[in-house]
């Protein structure tokens, strides 16, 4: 099922991009009039209809904007304009007339007990999202009471719209659009936003082609140096509004219990600087670096070398790049390494705990190799054992055990960037973690649960999607979970993303979700290894880091419709 991406080599008036209206602070609710979008800039209470072709703007409520500030939520249903005000539901009747906005005449239609985010509208039936209780109340048009509700997707501010038989929902904090029966409120399945923040979000059909686009917008800021010359450092950091329009292109592989969301051709090149800070001297090294998996959200295009030629090898089904030095010296100065051509989508896995209440067993050679203590897990200390069972408590299926165990790591630790990765043991004392500490307790407490996981990363591409052709690097590695559902196969968790807010709740965007920026490398083997005639060399006498400095650059060359 593939509603909208377009194709983006036919030859049409109508190629979708990223719509940036000038002037405008923070756009909320989305809705199509014609060949227009209208939406509102909810901090100056601009009613804006909006050209997606020129990024045009027109404010369609000169005198009118104070009843407008502070709306989040909008719809259209024939010629009405229906928007939200803090608790309040508002009707403009006889509002739209064809392309144009005739007659803004706000009328309260009915005042709730909570606040409402997000409105859509069909017949005479209203859905509003209420993020403080987590629902979406479902109103009768003609008798103003509440007919149902159902439990919101996700823990965040959300906004509505609806095509058809579908209810589609967006969620500030999950950074997720969610696909929903509209009879009944269930999840069809899920897509994680390219930005963050998403704020509103409609179908948009274009008059001269016909080709229709899930329009998103999105409302947050951005860090910027300013230039202050009244200022004693005259460059300072600084925030500003940062508001656009998006298309979200999507595709859900029903049959194989996953969806994935806009991608983009990603050109990524690691390299080591070879400086020996110590004296040595190794005949016969081989340095082995692996190479970008291929998976299903990810394919390699291509791999070259970067300043020395390779051997590529296979490693436990993954790819390696093996460097020969013959010998290693101190005196050697070199720069080698590979460059990828990626294309790298997100992914979102649609996989319910009933689905997973009679999986089959682990086959005989996972538990020596995901359930074992492998890398300092401290397994077998009494704080992380007891940490095990607290985790799980009474829980019995596997999904509900699994979240168990994370919103247990993240109601005990906070995260911090730390100078070393020490044991899941030490971590639980101390109760910060970085992102690989947090891998590392979520691997111990699964593993002694019984549930198979690993490690897998190891670098994101910094989270700049709009801007193509420039170099980025990024500042730091990166690690996060795999785990194995029998019967479905590997499914990713991240570390610490997640854990947003002292005692939760906690989003589910990035659990058996990434994000088109992770960038998987060598899936369930190292990273990188040195050899000495196929024996690992001694990581006390010489290791990777006592020897060269990394440098790691992505370039966003193109965005690309989800397969």
């Amino acid at each position: 099922m593939n509603l909208n991406s377009p194709n983006l080599g036919k030859n049409t008036h109508f190629k979708p991009r990223t719509i940036r209206p000038m002037g405008v602070s923070a756009l909320y609710g989305l809705v199509g009039v014609g060949d227009s979008l209208l939406a509102v800039d909810t901090l100056r209470g601009f009613l804006l209809k909006i050209d997606p072709k020129t990024d045009n703007a027109t404010v369609v409520n000169p005198d009118l904007t104070l009843s407008f500030r502070d709306v989040t939520g909008l719809a259209i249903w024939d010629d009405t304009l229906w928007f939200t005000r803090g608790s309040e539901v508002y009707i403009c009747p006889q509002a739209i007339q064809g392309n144009s906005i005739v007659n803004l005449e706000p009328q309260l239609f009915v005042e709730l007990p909570d606040v409402v985010t997000g409105i859509a509208v069909w017949e005479s039936t209203l859905y509003l999202a209420c993020d403080r209780i987590g629902s979406i109340l479902v109103y009768s048009q003609t008798t103003r009471q509440e007919i149902t509700r159902f439990h919101s997707p996700g823990i965040g501010v959300e906004n509505l719209t609806i095509k058809q038989e579908e209810l589609w929902v967006c969620d500030r904090e999950e950074q997720t659009v969610y696909c929903l029966e509209r009879g009944t409120g269930e999840t069809r399945f899920s897509v994680l936003t390219p930005f963050e923040s998403p704020s509103g979000l409609t179908f948009y059909t274009d008059i001269e082609t016909g080709e229709e686009v899930l329009y998103v917008a999105y409302a947050g800021d951005e860090l910027y140096i300013r230039d202050n010359p009244n200022s004693y450092e005259q460059f300072e950091l600084a925030k500003r509004d940062r508001t656009f329009i998006h298309p979200l292109y999507f595709h859900y592989h029903e049959s194989e219990h996953y969806a994935t969301s806009n991608g983009y051709l990603i050109e990524m090149s690691y390299v080591e600087e070879l400086e020996p800070l110590d004296a040595v001297y190794i005949d016969d090294l081989e340095w082995r670096i692996a190479l970008p998996s291929n998976t299903k959200r990810q394919k390699v295009l291509e791999i070259s070398p970067i300043g020395l030629p390779f051997r590529e090898e296979v490693e436990d089904g993954e790819k390696v790049a093996v460097f020969r030095f013959n010998p290693l010296t101190s005196r050697e100065r070199l720069i080698f390494g590979w460059k990828a051509l990626l294309e790298v989508r997100s992914i979102k896995y649609q996989i319910s705990p009933r689905q997973v209440e009679n999986i089959p067993a682990l086959s005989p050679d996972f538990p020596e190799k995901y359930l074992v203590d492998d890398g300092n897990l401290a397994m077998n200390t009494s704080i992380v054992k007891d940490a095990a069972q607290a985790a799980i408590r009474n829980e019995t299926n596997f999904l509900r055990q699994l979240l168990s165990i994370r919103n247990y790591v993240y109601d005990q630790l906070s995260y911090s960037l730390t100078s070393k990765i020490e044991n899941p043991d030490v971590v639980l004392k101390r109760g910060i973690g970085s992102c690989g500490e947090y891998v590392g307790v979520l691997l111990a407490l699964a593993r002694l649960n019984g549930i198979a996981c690993r490690t897998i990363g190891r670098y994101k591409c910094p989270q700049f999607a709009d801007r193509r052709g420039v170099p980025l690097e990024p500042e730091y590695n990166h690690v996060w979970l795999e785990f194995y559902i029998p019967g479905f196969g590997w499914v990713p968790m991240e570390s610490n993303p997640d854990d947003i807010q002292e005692g939760g709740p906690y989003p589910l965007r990035f659990f058996m979700g990434l994000a088109w920026y992770h960038i998987e490398i060598g899936k369930g083997i190292r990273f990188q290894r040195l050899t000495n005639q196929g024996v690992d060399v001694d990581r006390e006498k010489v290791s990777v880091g006592t020897l060269a400095i990394n440098h790691v650059r992505f370039t966003i060359l193109d965005e690309l419709p989800a397969i």
